[in-house]
């Protein structure tokens, strides 16, 4: 019986305290990871997460911690540089986190165009250059079309090009 209280003592007690601070974890506030991950600079990057708001859990475990004589470093981080809002060249890339999206950009298809299957690459006057990436096919014999890529729901993009009503999913390629 010892031996089981011991063992419940020396394992199930730091496991469950461990258990229930994980959730937490979760919590965290993602427009600031996001945020973080796009910083190049080493040093920028690390003080950008350390000024991510820690849940009040996490913070007492760190504080106890420091207590038991782990050392925690208490400087406070630089201050961070803004979130610039997205401009049309950015278009697409979303990789990147921005303080304002754009719905749509519009450009024309520099030449003939006649139209489109699925992994076409296809290249816009203002240089982007993007991919359908559905399984469409279509036929159009057109000069210099107008084109709006839209963005659509759970980030996708549709190419509507002017002479059809058939709008192609497509993802940037470049």
């Amino acid at each position: 019986m010892k031996q089981v209280m011991k063992l419940v003592s020396v394992v199930l007690v730091p496991l469950s305290i461990s258990l229930s601070i994980l959730p937490t974890l979760v919590w965290a506030d993602d427009a600031s990871m996001l945020r973080c991950r796009v910083i190049t600079e080493a040093a920028a990057r690390l003080a950008c997460y350390d000024a991510v708001e820690v849940p009040s859990t996490i913070a007492n475990a760190s504080a106890k911690k420091s207590a038991a004589g782990l050392a925690i470093s208490s400087a406070a981080p630089p201050a961070m540089s803004p979130i610039l809002p997205q401009t049309p060249d950015q278009f697409g890339l979303e990789r990147q986190a921005y303080k304002t999206e754009l719905d749509s950009v519009e450009s024309r298809i520099v030449g003939r165009f006649e139209g489109w299957s699925a992994g076409s690459r296809i290249k816009l006057e203002n240089g982007q250059v993007w991919q359908i990436s559905d399984d469409t096919s279509r036929y159009l014999d057109a000069n210099n079309p107008k084109v709006a890529v839209r963005r659509g729901v759970l980030g996708a993009f549709y190419l509507e090009i002017e002479g059809t009503n058939h709008s192609p999913k497509v993802r940037r390629i470049q």
